[in-house]
C-alpha cells in the first residue's frame, strides 16, 4: 500500500484527525509523493542505538526482532544512517499514545522507533509481529523510513512476510525501494520471529540526491 492511503487508513483507525502540522523537517523529504515523512523527525531521540525498541516488552502479540544492514549504493555498510519504522498491534490496529495530544505517535500509532545503524551499517529492532488490518485486503507489515542526516529522509518499501497468506503477487513485484521488503521469517529457541530487511541507500528512489 502506498504511504498517502496507508496514512489515510491510521487517520481513520486511530482517530487521528486533530493531529497538527509538524515543523518542516531539517532533511529534505524525497521519493515524493509521501504523507507522513514528516513525522519521522517528530519525538526523535537526541541519543539512539543500532538495537532499538519498537514495542515494549508488555506489549500483546509474538515477539519479532528486525535485522538489517544499511549500504550504500555501492554496496558498502552505512554507518549513522537512521532506520524509522511502525506498524499495528496484534489485533491490526495503529495504537493511539497517550496524552499529550497532537503528537506523531497519534498519527502513525504508539508502537513507533527508531535505530541508528553502527559502523557495520547494522540496526536492529525488538518489537510484535503486527497484525493484519481488520478488513483484510493488506498483508502484516512494518512501514520503514530512512533518515540520512544532512542528506534527506524517505520511505522504503514495507517490511512484509513471506508466510503471510495475505500476501499478494502485486505486493511480491513491488518496485524495490531500498531494495527488496519480503523477509521469510523464522523463530529462534526461544520463539521470536527473526525477519530481515536490508536496506540500499537511494534504491529505487525518485529524486536522490546524486541521481
Amino acid at each position: 500500500m502506498r504511504p498517502f492511503a496507508r496514512c489515510l487508513l491510521a487517520l481513520t483507525l486511530a482517530a487521528c484527525s486533530t493531529t497538527p502540522t509538524p515543523a518542516p523537517p531539517p532533511e529534505p523529504i524525497v521519493g515524493l509523493p509521501c504523507d507522513g515523512c514528516e513525522y519521522v523527525f517528530v519525538g526523535l531521540p537526541d541519543e539512539l542505538g543500532s538495537s532499538e525498541r519498537i514495542a515494549p516488552v508488555e506489549e500483546p502479540g509474538e515477539p519479532l526482532r528486525i535485522l538489517g544492514t544499511v549500504r550504500t549504493p555501492q554496496g558498502q555498510p552505512a554507518p549513522g544512517i537512521i532506520v524509522y519504522g511502525y506498524h499495528t498491534d496484534a489485533s491490526g490496529l495503529y495504537p493511539p499514545d497517550t496524552p499529550p495530544p497532537g503528537r506523531a505517535a497519534v498519527r502513525h500509532g504508539r508502537l513507533r522507533g527508531w535505530a541508528r545503524t553502527d559502523a557495520e551499517g547494522r540496526y536492529q529492532f525488538d518489537t510484535i509481529r503486527p497484525g493484519a488490518y481488520p478488513e483484510g485486503g493488506n498483508p502484516q507489515h512494518v512501514h520503514l523510513h530512512v533518515l540520512e542526516p544532512g542528506r534527506c529522509t524517505y520511505y522504503i518499501d514495507d517490511l512484509v512476510f513471506d508466510d503471510d497468506p495475505l500476501l499478494t503477487d502485486e505486493v511480491r513485484s513491488t518496485t524495490n525501494r531500498g531494495g527488496p521488503g519480503i523477509a521469510t521469517p523464522t523463530r529462534d529457541a526461544a520463539g521470536t520471529w527473526i525477519a530481515h530487511r536490508d536496506i540500499t541507500l537511494g534504491a529505487a528512489i525518485p529524486g536522490y540526491p546524486g541521481r
